[in-house]
């Protein structure tokens, strides 16, 4: 680990690998602002994943709403232990905005972190990634994305590619010219070129999709603006 890096990797060599083999990427890069990971260090395997199965299909804001009572229901101001987690009733659970299905995954995520399926955290650090996948797909309701969010935003492993995320598949689109949402075995072939640092990568994936829509937006206020300006024009005549 650089000691120039908040990161278990060099993120400055990451992005100056990822620029020099991809020089498109690269020309993405220079416009954006530098690679941040917002790594989630005061979480457990479990907290994260927890976090995680509360997020699945749901817009951020509604989905941190949900998580946040999902906290409430812990004593100590933290998510509820496993034990606590499988005291709670559903008619409590439901309240929270949980639904039946994802119930039952934090149950059986709670469950498997009891019996020591679900590693601690130093035991998952000593994890290789296809490990990690293995172990935790056994969890009702984690995939492979779950787990790949969980080795991103918890771990900081560097060589990750979410091919499956919509956000990823988007960003894929609109860096390199895409007319439609890319399959997952396309960026999956075309990703083989940023090992051994294919998160970066998906982050700046990522961040093309928000710098398209602020773009979008503003084009829209100056096109706005301008027809503002010939509507005064013509009254004015």
């Amino acid at each position: 680990m650089s000691e120039t890096s908040p990161y278990p990797f060099d993120h400055k060599a990451a992005i100056a690998h990822l620029c020099g083999i991809d020089p498109q990427l690269g020309r993405l890069i220079e416009k954006l602002p530098e690679f941040a990971l917002n790594l989630r260090e005061g979480e457990t395997p479990y907290e994260s994943l927890l976090r995680a199965i509360v997020y699945q299909s749901i817009a951020g804001k509604a989905a941190k709403v949900i998580f946040d009572r999902i906290r409430a229901l812990g004593s100590d101001g933290r998510c509820p232990t496993p034990e606590e987690l499988l005291r709670v009733s559903t008619r409590k659970l439901r309240a929270a905005g949980l639904s039946k299905a994802k119930i039952s995954s934090v149950r059986d995520l709670a469950t498997k972190t009891i019996e020591g399926i679900v590693p601690t955290l130093e035991a998952a650090m000593e994890m290789s990634d296809r490990e990690l996948v293995e172990r935790l797909d056994s969890v009702r309701g984690i995939g492979a994305w779950t787990v790949e969010m969980f080795l991103i935003f918890r771990l900081g492993r560097p060589d990750v590619l979410p091919i499956h995320d919509y956000g990823v598949q988007k960003g894929f689109a609109i860096t390199y010219g895409k007319r439609a949402i890319p399959k997952p075995k396309e960026i999956a072939k075309f990703g083989e070129r940023w090992r051994p640092y294919r998160t970066v990568a998906s982050w700046y994936m990522w961040r093309a999709v928000d710098h398209a829509g602020k773009s979008a937006r503003k084009i829209t206020k100056k096109r706005l603006k301008v027809v503002i300006k010939r509507r005064a024009r013509k009254k004015s005549v």
